[in-house]
């Protein structure tokens, strides 16, 4: 996956982690679809899309073809702090740094837990 992001490299690791015992876990818990729109500096701008595919248990780059069941914006710090535990995702909602479509019961899913532990970036 080519990209100037930060955040490629954590998805990277989580297209690996899906093939773990602990990733196919997470497919059966979580079963959703997930389009993460990340930009570098602001919401919305030279954004790169990914998915993460929890239904089939893949990582990849570009739009999801079909509807995901949520679509997260948020820039590629702000992601990273989401997905290492050090924002949590509501406040960061709630101050705007990170915007959601679809549904919130499915974007409630989607929390540090389904990422792997980032002591290997």
């Amino acid at each position: 996956m080519e990209s100037t992001l930060k955040s490629a490299a954590l998805l990277e690791q989580m297209k690996k982690h899906l093939e773990t015992d602990a990733g196919k876990e997470l497919k059966e818990k979580v079963g959703l679809v997930y389009q993460l729109n990340i930009s570098p500096k602001k919401i919305g701008f030279n954004e790169e899309i990914f998915v993460v595919d929890l239904k089939e248990g893949k990582v990849s780059k570009g739009p999801y073809n079909g509807k995901p069941d949520a679509t997260f914006s948020f820039t590629d710090d702000n992601f990273l702090s989401i997905a290492a535990g050090k924002m949590n995702p509501q406040i960061a909602f709630i101050r705007g740094a990170m915007k959601i479509k679809g549904s919130i019961s499915a974007a409630q899913k989607f929390t540090p837990d389904i990422f792997p532990k980032p002591s290997k970036l």
